[in-house]
């Protein structure tokens, strides 16, 4: 058993025997998705992998960043709006295409886990912090880090 949005392996379903794709049933309204917690029969008809993501928390920032990158790579290689089950960029865009979008402008993931600790930092009151309190923190901000 796996998971994967990649169409050479959904494809086996066709070609082996025995293999069966399932997935599970969502709804996309905009930027809003909701995983209807059923598993249908079939490949994935989209990659919701920028959605999960911003259920899981990755900051807005990363998300927008996401975004563009994914829309400068459909357009460059004239990928449909409907990415498909290989999460649009199937056919190989090089890692080449992939600097050359991100630019200097690209966020690194250091930044945003200290950017979380400094803003965690800044809300606390150390002034009320009982000793097992801020080591508890401590614990959770290296953690994090």
């Amino acid at each position: 058993m796996f998971a994967t949005h990649y169409h050479e392996l959904t494809a086996l379903e066709d070609e082996v025997d025995g293999v069966k794709n399932y997935n599970i049933s969502a709804k996309k309204r905009g930027d809003d998705i909701i995983f209807l917690r059923k598993i249908v029969p079939g490949g994935a008809d989209d990659s919701y992998g920028i959605e999960v993501a911003g259920l899981a928390g990755v900051p807005d920032s990363v998300i927008k960043r996401a975004k563009a990158v994914l829309k400068a790579l459909e357009s460059e290689k004239g990928v449909s709006a409907d990415r498909g089950a290989a999460g649009g960029v199937a056919g190989g865009v090089s890692k080449g295409t992939v600097g050359r979008t991100a630019g200097a402008d690209q966020i690194s993931m250091l930044d945003i886990g200290a950017g979380e600790i400094a803003a965690k930092l800044k809300s606390i009151d150390l002034n009320t912090l009982t000793p097992l309190e801020a080591l508890s923190l401590l614990f959770e901000l290296k953690k994090k880090l």
